[in-house]
C-alpha cells in the first residue's frame, strides 16, 4: 500500500492516510454498524486521468477498490473496509444547457449541485429527474435506476440518461450514448448502465441527463408533507383507510410516498403516525379536487389539502424537497450516528396483495412498540411511490427490472445501544420474512435500498430478476478480469449449477405466503409470472456484531487531534 500512495502522489493525485482530516471526514459514516470501518487510504481524483491512473495502479497491484459518490449506500457498499476508497468528491461540475434540455455532471456531484443550477438560474417550470434527498450522489442514483419524485412523470431516473462516460477496468475511458447499437458492446454497456452500474463494470465520470419540462403552465408544483395520527381510528378503519389509498390508481403526475413510523424515541406515545409526501405537476385546485375524490376519510383528506401549496419548482427544489425529506437527511449526518438496518420490496397495488401487507405492517408495528418500548429505537416502513410513466417500458428496456411496481418499500430500524443488535436483527427477519412473498416474483427488491443480508449467489435475481444473464455477459465484456467486484456485484457467468441456484432448501413463494391458494396464485399472476423461486438470505441475528468485530481487527485509532469523524466523543481519551 505505501509504495502505491507513494506513485499516485508522484502524479499529484491526493491521497490521505488514517489520522488525517480529509482522510477522517471521507470515511465518517452516521451507521455505527460500519463504525470501525477504515480503508487502506482515500484518494480523490480531480480529474478523469487521474481515475485512469488510480484503476490501473490498483488492477496492477491487485489492491481492491471501493467508489464513493454521496456515501448514501444503506447496505455499507460505499464504505471501504479493504483496498482503497476511491472517493470522487473534487468531481462535482455540473453543467446545465436548458436551449439543449440536457445537463452534464461529474462522477462525484450531488443533486444538491444540480438543482442550485435550476435555482441560480430561476429556471422555472424545469426538472432534473432526480433524487428526493440534495445529498444523494447523482451517479449512484442513476445507475441503480434512480426514483425520482417525478418517477411517476418522467420515468426512472435513468430513462433520462443519454451519454455515460466511464473509466473500465483496463483504466481506458470509454463513452457510451443512448444512441449506440443496443447490439454494440457500447450499446449493451449502455443497457446495463441504466440501473445496474453501480461498481460493476468501472468507475463513472461522467453522465449527460436530459432536462424534463413540467405540464404546470405557470412552472409551479404542488408539494406537502403531512404527519397523521391515526389513533382516533379503530385497526380496520385504518386499514381500509390506508387500503384505499394504496390500490388507488393515481394520475402519473402525482406522487405520494408514505411512512409508516413508529418512533420510540421522538414520540413514545405514540402508536404508530402515517407521514405523506407529495408532489403533484399541477395547479392547487386540480390536487384537491384529486384528495376529495379518492380519499374518504375526512380528516386525512383535509389535512392532506390543508399541508399542500402550489409554488415555483425553483422555490421547491431549494426549500420544500429538503423540509420534506429533514429527518432522513439530518440523520444521515456522520454528526448523529445511530445503528441502522434496512430491507427494501417492490409491490404492486393489486387488491389482494396491499391487503396481506398494510395488515403484516400494523400487526409488526404494535410488536415492536410492545417488545421496546423504553428503548431508543424506531421502526419506519416507507412507500416510494413509483409506476406511472416507468412501468411504460419492457422489463428488459434497461438493466432495472422492477420498473412495473407501483411501491418500492423499505424497512429502517434505527437504535443508539450496540447491546440492541440481536433483538433488532430478529425482529426485522421476522419482519420481513411475512413481507416478502407479497413483493414482486415473491423476491424483488431495489438495489437503490440493498439489504446486506442476502446471499451471494442470489443476490442478481433479487436486483436484476431474468436480466441478470445478460449483465453477466456484459460483466464479461468490460471486465473480463472482475476487477470491480464486490458482495452484491454483477457477476461473470456462472456454472449452470450455481448461477442462481442454492444448495441449500428453498421453500416455494405460495407456501410462505399466509394466505389461501387462490390468493397466492392471483398475487402471482399478477406479476406475469409463477410463484417459484425464493430468494434465500442469512440468518440475521448470526450476523450480530459480525461486521463491527471484523472491522476491529484492522481498526487504528486516528491521531487525537485530526479526528473528525466515526465514534462521537471523548477524543482526548483516545476512544
Amino acid at each position: 500500500m505505501d509504495a502505491f500512495i507513494q506513485k499516485l502522489k508522484s502524479e499529484k493525485i491526493l491521497v490521505y492516510k488514517p489520522g488525517e482530516t480529509e482522510y477522517e471526514r471521507s470515511v465518517a459514516t452516521a451507521n455505527l454498524l460500519y463504525r470501525f470501518a477504515r480503508p487502506g487510504c482515500v484518494v480523490q481524483p480531480e480529474r478523469n486521468s487521474q481515475v485512469q491512473t488510480i484503476v490501473r495502479e490498483a488492477k496492477s497491484r491487485k489492491i481492491s477498490i471501493t467508489i464513493k459518490n454521496g456515501g448514501h449506500s444503506y447496505a455499507g457498499f460505499s464504505i471501504a473496509d479493504d483496498g482503497i476508497s476511491l472517493d470522487l468528491t473534487k468531481m462535482r461540475r455540473v453543467d446545465l444547457n436548458v436551449p439543449s434540455m440536457t445537463v452534464t455532471l461529474q462522477g462525484g456531484a450531488q443533486w444538491g449541485n444540480a438543482y442550485r443550477k435550476l435555482v441560480d438560474g430561476r429556471f422555472d417550470g424545469y426538472i432534473i429527474n432526480g433524487g428526493r434527498c440534495p445529498t444523494v450522489g447523482v451517479s449512484g442514483f442513476t445507475l441503480g435506476g434512480g426514483l425520482s419524485p417525478f418517477t411517476r412523470s418522467f420515468g426512472m431516473g435513468c430513462d433520462t440518461l443519454t451519454e455515460a462516460t466511464i473509466i473500465t477496468a483496463d483504466g481506458n475511458e470509454v463513452t457510451v450514448k443512448k444512441t449506440d447499437d443496443p447490439k454494440s458492446d457500447k450499446g449493451k454497456l449502455f443497457w446495463a448502465l441504466c440501473g445496474a452500474g453501480g461498481g460493476n463494470f468501472g468507475v463513472v465520470i461522467q453522465l449527460k441527463l436530459s432536462v424534463q419540462k413540467l405540464q404546470n403552465p405557470n412552472g409551479n408544483v404542488v408539494a406537502g408533507v403531512y404527519t397523521w395520527d391515526p389513533k382516533a381510528l379503530s385497526t380496520n378503519d385504518l386499514l381500509a383507510t390506508m387500503n384505499r389509498f394504496y390500490t388507488t390508481n393515481w394520475p402519473n403526475q402525482l406522487t405520494i410516498d408514505s411512512s409508516w413510523v413508529c418512533d420510540l424515541q421522538g414520540s413514545p406515545g405514540r402508536d404508530l403516525a402515517v407521514r405523506f409526501i407529495v408532489y403533484f405537476d399541477g395547479n392547487k385546485n386540480e390536487f384537491d379536487g384529486l384528495i376529495d375524490k379518492n380519499i374518504t376519510q375526512r380528516d386525512l383528506a383535509k389535512q392532506l389539502k390543508r399541508r399542500s401549496m402550489e409554488e415555483k419548482s425553483t422555490r421547491f427544489l431549494h426549500e420544500t424537497l429538503v423540509a420534506q425529506w429533514s429527518d432522513e437527511t439530518v440523520r444521515a449526518f456522520p454528526s448523529n450516528p445511530s445503528n441502522s438496518l434496512y430491507s427494501s420490496f417492490v409491490f404492486k397495488n393489486d387488491k389482494d396483495r396491499i391487503e396481506n401487507v398494510t395488515s403484516i405492517i400494523q400487526r409488526e408495528m404494535a410488536a415492536f412498540k410492545r417488545l421496546f418500548t423504553g428503548e431508543q429505537c424506531l421502526l419506519q416502513v416507507t412507500w416510494i411511490h413509483g409506476g406511472g410513466e416507468a412501468s411504460k417500458k419492457k422489463r428488459s428496456a434497461s438493466a432495472f427490472r422492477w420498473r412495473d411496481g407501483v411501491y418500492h418499500a423499505y424497512i429502517w430500524i434505527r437504535w443508539q445501544e450496540k447491546f440492541l443488535e440481536r433483538d433488532m436483527r430478529g425482529f426485522l427477519q421476522t419482519f420481513k420474512d411475512k413481507l416478502r412473498p407479497f413483493s414482486m416474483m415473491g423476491r424483488a427488491s431495489f438495489i437503490n435500498f440493498p439489504d446486506a443480508t442476502l446471499a451471494v449467489n442470489t443476490h442478481e435475481r433479487v436486483y436484476y430478476g431474468n436480466n441478470r444473464q445478460e449483465l453477466q455477459r456484459i460483466k464479461k465484456i468490460w471486465d473480463k478480469d472482475n476487477f470491480f467486484k464486490w458482495s452484491h456485484g454483477v457477476r461473470l457467468p456462472q456454472p449452470k449449477n450455481t448461477s442462481s441456484q442454492s444448495s441449500a432448501p428453498v421453500t416455494s413463494r405460495m407456501m410462505r405466503m399466509e394466505v389461501s391458494q387462490a390468493v397466492a396464485v392471483r398475487i402471482a399472476a399478477s406479476d406475469g409470472q409463477d410463484f417459484e423461486g425464493a430468494s434465500e438470505q442469512m440468518d440475521e441475528q448470526d450476523l450480530t456484531d459480525n461486521m463491527a468485530r471484523d472491522q476491529w481487527e484492522r481498526f487504528t485509532m486516528p491521531a487525537e487531534n485530526n479526528f473528525v469523524g466515526g465514534l462521537q466523543g471523548l477524543n482526548s481519551l483516545g476512544f
